[in-house]
């Protein structure tokens, strides 16, 4: 019931909030305002990181807990004075006032603590919501922060009781003092504790469910430090395969070979959604490929969601598209679906000619993880 304990091809999250830095240890990050009084940590103090492997580890000393969608970010608090930052150091306090007012309301007047900014809508994560946050205008933002509350789920505590740093301190240490200040305070709102497990066969069947509200799972060794800067903890992904119909592509910038090829699910009115794109092309097979595709060309396409023009995220690809007549199938792998999209590229495993177009439905995405959000919110 992890799910149910939270609340009830997009790009990755913004390059000014999210783009993956490789960091000495320790390293600091800049930013307008330094620190807050009181507090033993800079507000430029870096996160800790993980880093991807296969399988998850099988030796005694480990805690497992979900891998959350959403903005990891870090909060301070020392008096009358509450900041919220980024992976990246930036600030995202006008982004969350309802997170900020929050946190502002709790009966502990300093802390430092570690989550991930989460938005429930309809009992599942939705990282859209997210990004619709990051706008300039803060009459929108707090409209925004009214239509679909943020929840901020902590899963790691860098200060003690008393002031004092817990950044060298065990995992244990620091979870201990984790659940300490949450018991402190007394059911907030907006603020939720990340379920967590030591047993490894209990991760698997979490594993096993992630789905459009989990990213996957992480884990931590119970005495390990805080590693500032570093991917000191191990995150984990399940891999999982779809059919889908090719319903356009796109050619590589400056060429007149494919690209990428643009992947679509019928919905339930039976009209095919763009949920993302696959560039996992060879060289060798390109120019048959694009022959191929030209002869297809002037179909429908996509005749539900169609793909827009790339973002400033999207490394260059063209914006223009060619819509197909849907006669081809591909099996992709896939790590992650948010909105009932593929988040990130996929991986072409092989061409389907044996299975029908309309096979291909959005069905096949469905969330498999409701319960362990909702299992969150309700923390």
């Amino acid at each position: 019931m992890l799910l149910h304990r939270i609340a009830a091809e997009r790009p990755p999250s913004p390059g000014r909030l999210r783009t993956p830095r490789e960091r000495r240890p320790g390293a600091r990050i800049d930013s307008p305002m330094t620190n807050i009084a009181g507090l033993p940590l800079p507000l430029s103090f870096a996160p800790m990181e993980a880093k991807l492997v296969a399988d998850l580890p099988s030796d005694p000393g480990w805690r497992f807990e979900p891998k959350w969608d959403g903005f990891r970010c870090l909060a301070f608090r020392g008096g009358d004075q509450v900041d919220l930052r980024a992976k990246s150091g930036k600030p995202l306090a006008r982004y969350f006032p309802d997170v900020q007012a929050a946190l502002m309301a709790l009966p502990v007047d300093r802390f430092i603590l570690d989550g991930e900014l989460t938005i429930p809508v309809n009992g599942e994560l939705s990282f859209d919501a997210l990004q619709m946050r990051l706008h300039p205008a803060e009459s929108r933002v707090r409209k925004l922060a009214a239509e679909n509350p943020a929840a901020f789920v902590l899963f790691d505590c860098l200060l003690d009781a008393r002031g004092q740093s817990l950044a060298d301190a065990p995992l244990s240490r620091r979870h201990a003092a984790l659940e300490a200040v949450f018991k402190r305070f007394k059911e907030p709102e907006h603020v939720r504790l990340s379920p967590g497990t030591e047993d490894v066969a209990e991760a698997r069947r979490w594993l096993a469910r992630t789905g459009a509200a989990l990213d996957g799972i992480v884990a931590k060794r119970l005495d390990g430090p805080y590693a500032s800067g570093e991917r000191a903890m191990l995150k984990i992904k399940r891999l999982r395969t779809a059919d889908c119909v090719v319903g356009g592509f796109r050619y590589e910038r400056d060429s007149r070979q494919v690209g990428s090829l643009l992947l679509g699910l019928y919905d339930d009115a039976g009209k095919l959604d763009h949920v993302g794109f696959t560039s996992a092309i060879s060289d060798a097979e390109r120019p048959g490929l694009t022959a191929k595709l030209e002869r297809l060309a002037g179909g429908p396409g996509f005749t539900g969601d169609a793909p827009g023009g790339p973002s400033r995220w999207s490394n260059g690809r063209s914006a223009e598209w060619t819509p197909l007549k849907t006669e081809l199938v591909v099996e992709v792998r896939y790590d992650h679906v948010t909105g009932e999209r593929f988040r990130h590229g996929t991986t072409l495993l092989r061409w389907r000619p044996d299975k029908a177009p309309g096979q291909c439905t959005l069905a096949q995405l469905r969330s498999e993880s409701a319960c362990l959000l909702g299992e969150a919110l309700r923390s």
